[in-house]
């Protein structure tokens, strides 16, 4: 094709003197799409300007998996598998490597005992027992440093530091008045106690007032010591007697022969005081569902199995085993033993609450010790 060979205007001495329209037309265009192609991807970069009057556009939806934090999505992995709940304590795992919080471990063996059944895993329901569970100390680990919030001042805490900032850090803590001995029953925030301490009329009572007070709180202090003194009286009989160092007496599970079987519990026949003696125990009084209370109790009772020509009067009491773990307040009974009298009423063994009976209930068997004393004529 044949060029048309127009003249350009060009300064002289440029060196585009000499070129044709052509070649400057084809420049121009390169230029141009270039400087197109540029200020595109700005806009594309930068995007439009957002509008004030323009209403919020909706989040979109992020593909699970890369939503939350880590800590939001830890919960759900490290989580008990009963409770649904981060644990607090020990964690233990089945043979399948299902999570579970102590609390609910134990309760699970505790109902699997008055159920006579196996204890399953709930996720995969395989057997689980203390020998077949062993802790997860990794687990436990994790969750202690994973955040969680004060109940007081709702800042994020580590929760392994948390117990220690709520006792002692935690300027929004519920404290009470120093003066609550003497009868201020204020309570409230830390950070409020020395303003409040500073006007508190207590420490102006007259000396009458304070005798009062005074005079409770002995007589509580005399309610707290008298089981002391009881056993400290009782540690100067004679005859003392006592299961040994290495052979405390064992509960062990038993059904009865009813249609409906309840669990009770009973121990090998054991000597003391040169006397045969058997221990019996069961829960919530025989209660006939008690898998399905919340609460529970254990009660016991001592029997005599000898023959005695006389009356046996004895005062006893059970306290925990050596290797246990179990809260056991001790409570001092009485009783007249004799051929026709040989079994007490059953008593309610003292344990604070329903978690400790759960502990017991978990337990292959119950090991306790037991004190008699023989009471002189």
């Amino acid at each position: 094709m044949e060029e048309r060979d127009v003249g350009v205007a060009a300064a002289p001495g440029s060196s585009s003197a000499g070129l044709g329209v052509g070649a400057v037309g084809a420049a121009a265009e390169a230029v141009a799409g270039v400087a197109a192609m540029q200020e595109e991807v700005g806009i594309r970069r930068e995007g439009p300007e957002p509008d004030p009057d323009e209403p919020p556009k909706k989040r979109v939806k992020i593909p699970e998996g890369e939503s939350g934090k880590l800590e939001e999505r830890l919960y759900s992995v490290l989580c008990c598998t009963v409770c649904l709940d981060l644990p607090k304590a020990s964690v233990y795992q089945c043979t399948n490597g299902h999570l579970m919080c102590a609390g609910c471990f134990i309760h699970l063996l505790a109902d699997s005992r008055l159920k006579e059944e196996q204890a399953t895993c709930p996720n995969c329901r395989c057997e689980i027992s203390k020998n077949l569970c062993c802790r997860n100390l990794a687990v436990e680990k994790a969750v202690s440093e994973l955040p969680t919030e004060c109940t007081f001042c709702l800042k994020q805490f580590p929760r392994s530091s948390l117990e220690r900032h709520q006792k002692e850090e935690c300027q929004d803590r519920v404290t009470q008045c120093k003066y609550k001995r003497i009868g201020c029953p204020w309570q409230g925030p830390f950070h409020e106690l020395p303003a409040h301490e500073s006007e508190c009329s207590h420490p102006t009572k007259t000396g009458t007032e304070l005798m009062g007070i005074l005079g409770e709180m002995d007589q509580n202090h005399r309610r707290d010591m008298q089981l002391y003194n009881s056993i400290f009286s009782l540690l100067c009989y004679e005859k003392i007697g006592f299961t040994g160092y290495k052979a405390e007496v064992q509960f062990r599970p038993y059904r009865t022969d009813d249609f409906i079987t309840r669990l009770y519990y009973e121990t090998p026949r054991f000597t003391v005081l040169n006397q045969t003696w058997v221990l019996k125990a069961r829960v919530n009084d025989s209660e006939r569902n008690p898998n399905l209370s919340c609460k529970r109790t254990l009660s016991f009772q001592l029997i005599l199995k000898s023959k005695v020509n006389s009356a046996l009067e004895c005062s006893f009491l059970l306290l925990k085993g050596p290797y246990d773990d179990v809260r056991i307040k001790p409570v001092i009974h009485h009783h007249s033993f004799s051929n026709d009298t040989n079994e007490t009423d059953y008593v309610p063994l003292p344990i604070s609450d329903s978690v400790e009976c759960n502990k017991l209930l978990a337990a292959k068997n119950i090991n306790l010790r037991l004190f008699i004393f023989q009471v002189q004529k």
